[in-house]
Order: structure tokens, then sequence, then C-alpha cells
């Protein structure tokens, strides 16, 4: 059974899921604290530019409220987003479990709150892997078709929609071959602006193949 942390950080860096897996750590304390600004939205979207920056948002006051206002006037299930029905809920599906951060209902739908930046549009792929492997878990568990589900930025007041298409599918399928073939330090990426920010740098070893070549894009 895959955890949807592991299938997520398949697409974003199968080496680094190597090293994770055998480094037992919490969720850094300013992780724990963007992620909890997704259920302070109600409060956020009034509040005056001392108490934001009280908050660990990473964007100005006015650029964060009108980040915010926008998507209560575009989303449609926004009541559910600001007050969700259910939080950190755990899905188990066939083949992965993990936590769904919200759970929204009529029709079920799970949110992913991410302490990152979001991208100019869309979602990231590790989100985007991670949001449908909630989708997949909470259709196994209701027995019902998830077409949709939301990824969350909250320390930039981003909030969106994300449908579960066949490319996106496509993309878990590739995590969960990624995830299952992993047997010892997979290649590592081409990629500097990753592996500066990563935690096991200094072990990492030596580049090789890129992402897309490991995934077979």
């Amino acid at each position: 059974m895959h955890s949807f942390s592991d299938l997520a950080l398949a697409v974003y860096c199968p080496r680094k899921l190597y090293y994770r897996r055998e480094d037992d750590r919490d969720v850094p304390a300013d992780v724990e604290r963007r992620r909890a600004l997704a259920f302070e939205y109600g409060t956020l979207l009034d509040a005056d530019d001392a108490l934001l920056r009280s908050h660990p948002i990473a964007v100005s006051p006015d650029e964060f409220r009108t980040n915010l206002s926008y998507a209560r006037g575009r989303l449609e299930r926004w009541s559910e987003i600001a007050e969700p029905p259910h939080r950190d809920v755990l899905l188990t599906g066939r083949e992965c479990r993990g936590i769904a951060h919200k759970l929204l209902e009529g029709p079920p739908a799970p949110s992913i709150v991410s302490a990152g930046r979001p991208p100019e549009n869309g979602v990231w792929e590790p989100q985007s892997v991670r949001a449908v492997a909630a989708a997949k878990a909470l259709a196994w568990e209701r027995s019902t078709p998830v077409e949709t589900a939301f990824v969350e930025y909250p320390a930039y007041g981003t909030i969106r929609r994300m449908d579960i298409s066949t490319r996106r599918k496509a993309l878990y399928r590739r995590a969960i071959r990624t995830v299952e073939a992993i047997d010892g330090p997979p290649p590592r990426l081409a990629d500097d602006g990753k592996c500066t920010a990563c935690e096991y740098r200094d072990r990492c070893g030596v580049r090789t193949r890129s992402l897309r070549s490991l995934l077979g894009i």
C-alpha cells in the first residue's frame, strides 16, 4: 500500500523518496503553520495588514486578500473549502492510502493543502498525483466516481480546482510504477533548483538520468 506522499515525492524526485524512506522525520513546523492557514480563510479575508503579517503568508497582504477574494468569487464550492465538513481524513484505496486535508461532500471531493508556491496556472505535478491518489482512494471507499479535487496553496491565498483527467491518471500510474521499482538509490536528477534545497544533498551522489527518463515520458 503506497502513501499519497510517497507518490507525490516519486514525481518530484525518486531519489529523495529513497532517502526519505530511511529517515523518519516529522513534518516541519513551518509547513504545519502554512497549512493551518487553509482553515482560517474566513478570518484572513477580513484581516488587516498587521494581522496578516503575523501569519506565515508568502505575498503582500494586498496580494493575499486579492487572491483569496478571487477564489471566493470563482469557486462554486467556496463555502465547503472555507469551512470543510471533514478535515485530515485518512483515506484508504485499493493501491494507496493517505490524508486528505479537507473532504467535501455532495459530490465528494478531496482537497490537498500545500505549503509551497503555486504555479502560474494549474497545479504542480507532485500535488496533482497526490490529489488523484486521494480522489481514487475516496472513490474506492465510497464506491462512487470522484471527478474533481482541489489543491490549495494557502500561504499565497490560491486555491485551484482540478479535474481528474486521463492525463493526470496516467501520471499517477507512472508514479505507482516508479515507487514499486525503487529497490536502491534511483538516478539523481539534473535539477540544481531541487538539489540545492534538498536536505539529502550531502549524501545524494552523482547526476544521471532525468526524471522524465525514469518515468518513461
